[in-house]
């Protein structure tokens, strides 16, 4: 059979090339691993999920209670819920989402500490990105589905924000949601289903295969322990052998952590919340990854708005867009600004390139700062404070930052001559 199978295939020609491809023994470089693992978790909960899901705002009645009508979307929420395992597949669902979104800022942060978005691995890097933002995107359309009054309030936001956009606000609102953003509005709640399980998975699919395979053209870059074992050679363990079970523990292991997550954490409660109505929550937020941009617009006063060329540019879109399109930029930027002409082997090491980690510490200081300012309304806090640590926090990072690495490369040199001194003073 194996014989057939490669005189067709050339399965012989495919585990020399592929299977024996040689991965690095590091444990970051696993955190790429437990995005795709997520990815895949979350494809085979939405199936199950999807299956059960009614996305409609067609008046039924409850399934709780038959003598309310609610939507057809937030019913169907209400029975899932109720079906056997049901509760415990949207919790697996919810989770993984969250932990897609961690990993891949996780993984994304590696990349950037280490120097390996360099030559010859900026298009990955710009591929990462895109992933990172359309994750995002795909969990703020997927939380918008149960269309309880959270998730409408949601809904309003964004559209909100998509609206602000000068001169074609309305029209590109209507265009993504299917007309005005009302309670009866028929098309709205299909339009976002049909984003969150056909489009955005899509293109999911898509830039996680041409990640992979720029990864496997490419080669990872090598810890900085290869450079001693096997210089500009690749050193690791092969695919189908050795790899491959280690990525399978990894696998059952995160899917335990997510279960044991899921069992004991409950996720959002639609029966707290109620059905959509045109009664908004007050005070809501979201989630964890997107506080910053919440935050943002906390910040800015209401009355921040004036009228440029007969569109207006206000508060919504000074931070929905401006701010946040801005700071996608930057990331996006950040192979630009390097300015090597060599390939990159190695990992570096954070410490030997100052600047740049004192650059991301700043970077991450700036996303705390807006994500802290997101509950300013919750503690009565002045504004005023955080828009002298938007600019001071950062600056304090940088040169705290710097000053750390130079004591690390101090006490470095200091030791190296005191071997020195005592290898000497033995001779």
């Amino acid at each position: 059979m194996n014989q057939w199978l490669d005189e067709r295939l050339n399965i012989s020609r495919l585990n020399d090339k592929f299977l024996r491809k040689a991965f690095p023994v590091h444990h970051t470089y696993f955190l790429g691993e437990i995005t795709l693992f997520s990815l895949i978790v979350l494809l085979l909960t939405g199936v199950f999920l999807a299956l059960s899901y009614e996305p409609s705002t067609r008046m039924v009645p409850s399934f709780l209670d038959k003598t309310q009508m609610v939507p057809a979307a937030y019913s169907s929420i209400l029975r899932i819920n109720w079906m056997p395992f049901g509760d415990m597949l949207r919790r697996i669902h919810h989770w993984s989402a969250n932990l897609m979104v961690a990993a891949s800022i996780l993984h994304m942060m590696r990349i950037y500490f280490t120097g390996s978005f360099k030559k010859p691995r900026e298009i990955n890097w710009w591929i990462g990105m895109l992933l990172l933002v359309f994750t995002i995107i795909t969990a703020v359309t997927g939380y918008s589905l149960p269309y309880d009054n959270f998730a409408k309030t949601t809904l309003g936001v964004v559209v909100g924000i998509v609206q602000s956009v000068p001169w074609v606000g309305d029209w590109l609102a209507q265009a993504a949601f299917g007309g005005k953003f009302a309670l009866d509005n028929a098309y709205m709640i299909p339009r976002v289903y049909g984003y969150h399980i056909m489009l955005l998975p899509a293109i999911l699919l898509g830039l996680t295969g041409a990640h992979m395979l720029i990864m496997i053209k490419q080669k990872h870059t090598q810890p900085q322990y290869a450079k001693r074992i096997a210089y500009k050679k690749i050193v690791g363990v092969p695919l189908s052998t050795q790899q491959t079970p280690i990525a399978l523990m990894l696998a059952f292991l995160m899917a335990g952590i997510v279960i044991l997550f899921a069992a004991f954490i409950p996720v959002h409660p639609v029966e707290v919340f109620g059905p959509a109505s045109d009664n908004p929550v007050a005070n809501i937020k979201p989630d964890w990854y997107l506080l910053w941009i919440f935050g943002v617009l906390e910040m800015i006063p209401a009355s921040a708005k004036f009228t440029l060329f007969g569109g207006e540019i206000g508060p919504e879109f000074i931070g929905g867009i401006v701010i946040a399109t801005l700071t996608l930029l930057v990331m996006l930027a950040v192979p630009v600004f390097d300015k090597s002409k060599d390939n990159l082997y190695y990992s570096e090491n954070p410490t030997d390139h100052p600047k740049r980690l004192a650059g991301g510490i700043a970077f991450f200081t700036l996303l705390i700062v807006w994500s802290v300012a997101g509950y300013k309304n919750d503690f009565q806090w002045p504004v005023a404070p955080f828009w002298i640590m938007t600019f001071v926090g950062p600056l304090v990072a940088y040169f705290v930052t710097i000053a750390i690495v130079r004591g690390i490369k101090a006490f470095k040199a200091a030791d190296e001559r005191d071997v020195s001194h005592a290898a000497a003073a033995d001779d």
